[in-house]
């Protein structure tokens, strides 16, 4: 069993992050990450997925992500855990806000600046 823990971070570009909070469009969230753990199982002889994302207010070092995937051999496993992580934040509508002094801001993703610039995902 190989478990990922994705972790608030405290800093971005040049600022200090106080405070992460996450939204999400929970049905569809739900319904995307279910997708992806099925991606995963159809892409690896893998033996089991779970995917939880964390919403609402975050502190820093706080545990958003968790990624569990069972295989009787790791490299499979850590494989199909990377692809879970780059996956979810391309088709999953989880939306990041983050919290410093002076401000907030909604974070982009790649993908997101990608579709905008007109460029394919």
């Amino acid at each position: 069993m190989l478990t990922f823990l994705g972790t608030t971070r405290d800093s971005t570009a040049d600022r200090d992050v106080l405070y992460l909070e996450y939204e999400a469009y929970e049905p569809m969230a739900e319904k995307k990450l279910s997708e992806v753990a099925q991606e995963m199982m159809n892409r690896w002889p893998i033996t089991g997925v779970a995917i939880s994302h964390r919403l609402g207010r975050l502190e820093i070092t706080d545990i958003s992500l968790v990624v569990a995937v069972a295989s009787q051999h790791r490299g499979h496993a850590f494989e199909a855990a990377q692809y879970s992580v780059d996956r979810l934040k391309q088709v999953v509508p989880i939306w990041k806000k983050e919290f410093f002094r002076g401000g907030e801001v909604w974070v982009e993703s790649p993908e997101d600046v990608a579709l905008r610039e007109g460029a394919r995902v």
